[in-house]
């Protein structure tokens, strides 16, 4: 029993996307800091701003994915069913 709950993790963690939201930019509340350090914080949001739109894209592709398995797993289920006579 545990050797097949292994394999089907390992299973599970070959076909998962890890997707990860990145970090909120930092956006200091002083006005001068702000100033002094804006190169960088533009910077850092422009990296949030491209982060974000892969982290969706990666989403976007974990939900196709699953919906495939899903629809993959549940014809199995159905040939199961006939097998055994259910």
């Amino acid at each position: 029993m545990r050797v097949l709950i292994a394999f089907m993790l390992a299973q599970v963690a070959d076909h998962a996307e890890a997707c990860f939201a990145p970090s909120r930019p930092f956006l200091p509340s002083d006005s001068q800091a702000t100033r002094d350090y804006a190169d960088i914080i533009r910077g850092d949001f422009e990296d949030y701003i491209q982060d974000i739109q892969s982290y969706f894209r990666c989403l976007d592709g974990e939900r196709a994915r699953a919906f495939e398995e899903a629809r993959e797993v549940s014809e199995d289920y159905g040939r199961f069913l006939q097998l055994v006579g259910d």
